[in-house]
């Protein structure tokens, strides 16, 4: 505690240790979505693009919880990623995703990419896939943070490619940085039929990858348990809506399946009105497994840092809850278990240094 002393008044303050110190997994990053403003703005120069005020603009938006929102959502996202064609330009994402993440004291990336989305630049999807694996692999050296990938198919499209992208997932598994450890599952979770994509799940659990669906957030608990049901998930992306059924939300806690808490992209998209109402704290109460992560900080105006200082100031966290909060990440993660050794480590290192 800090004794503060304005002139005849004395007051106590709790010390608010650093969270950038604090190390972290960050297990749910977007590769478009993970770009910086400057090098988004600096791409569009290059190829003569002229970007929408949602991806240029620093103030955080808000959008109505229904197709239509999601609609200008999708058409922002599509924007950021027209900027990216290329070897050159692909490589830089994943450089700097990894740099600012390591700023930020994550000792563990799992970032989603879709190959499909930049194999017309590059020749395919395998060489698409291979370049972001090679710089991976490069960047993790760079900066000390161990990295993983997750293939991610998009619910947007033919539940075949799917298919496809989790055979190409599984040629590359492995649990070494740079390799892909997860297949995911994105985009409106409102659109196709979640049992036309368990055949690709099967394909890539069957090849020793995790299964990281998104679920849970534009659609509440009753997707919740279909995605459990027929995608097997080991973790889920969002997640958060599994709190409408306790039912629902305590069979996730049983089943230790984790949730990946994207509290900006949760306003952003209208599913809550404010940081505050985010039940973040009724699900730790509950017992779930958690990781913070911060989605698409390029179209939500937030970075991992952020929404550990949100769970602080805006939920009333503890630094004692915040490092039990970074210790699950870990938890949920699939790093290796000598960097989880050393993470938590820290983590208690961190809680001592300020006590």
């Amino acid at each position: 505690m800090l004794r503060v002393l304005v002139g005849s008044l004395t007051w106590e303050t709790a010390v608010m240790r650093d969270l950038r110190l604090l190390p972290k997994a960050h297990l749910h990053l977007h590769f478009t979505g993970s770009m910086r403003p400057s090098t988004v703005a600096e791409l569009a120069a290059v190829y003569g693009i002229r970007l929408p005020e949602g991806v240029t603009s620093s103030q955080q938006w808000r959008l109505p919880a229904t197709s239509r929102g999601w609609f200008r959502f999708q058409r922002l996202y599509d924007a950021a990623r027209a900027c990216v064609r290329g070897e050159a330009d692909m490589r830089r994402v994943v450089r700097e995703m990894v740099e600012d993440d390591a700023a930020e004291g994550s000792w563990r990336l799992e970032f989603q990419v879709d190959p499909t989305s930049y194999a017309p630049f590059v020749g395919g999807i395998t060489p698409a896939l291979e370049i972001v694996l090679d710089e991976a692999k490069i960047a993790a050296r760079q900066w000390g943070v161990s990295v993983g990938v997750v293939v991610a198919s998009s619910r947007m499209r033919h539940p075949l490619e799917a298919r496809t992208l989790a055979r190409l997932a599984a040629r590359y598994a492995g649990d070494g940085d740079g390799e892909v450890m997860g297949f995911g599952l994105s985009n409106d979770e409102r659109r196709g039929r979640t049992s036309e994509f368990e055949h690709a799940f099967r394909l890539a659990r069957r090849a020793g990858l995790a299964s990281v669906p998104h679920g849970g957030e534009l659609l509440g608990a009753d997707h919740v348990e279909v995605v459990v049901s027929q995608l097997a998930p080991n973790r889920l992306g969002h997640g958060v809506r599994a709190v409408e059924d306790r039912r629902v939300l305590d069979e996730l806690v049983r089943s230790g399946i984790a949730l990946e808490v994207n509290p900006a992209s949760n306003v952003s998209l209208g599913v809550y009105n404010s940081d505050e109402d985010v039940p973040l704290a009724s699900l730790i109460d509950a017992g779930a497994t958690i990781a913070l992560g911060a989605d698409d900080p390029l179209l939500f105006k937030s970075r991992l840092v952020a929404q550990y200082e949100s769970a602080r100031m805006v939920h009333g966290l503890s630094d004692e809850q915040l490092a039990h909060l970074a210790r699950s990440s870990f938890d949920a993660s699939f790093a290796p278990p000598a960097v989880r050794e050393r993470a938590v480590a820290e983590i208690d290192a961190w809680l001592a240094r300020g006590a």
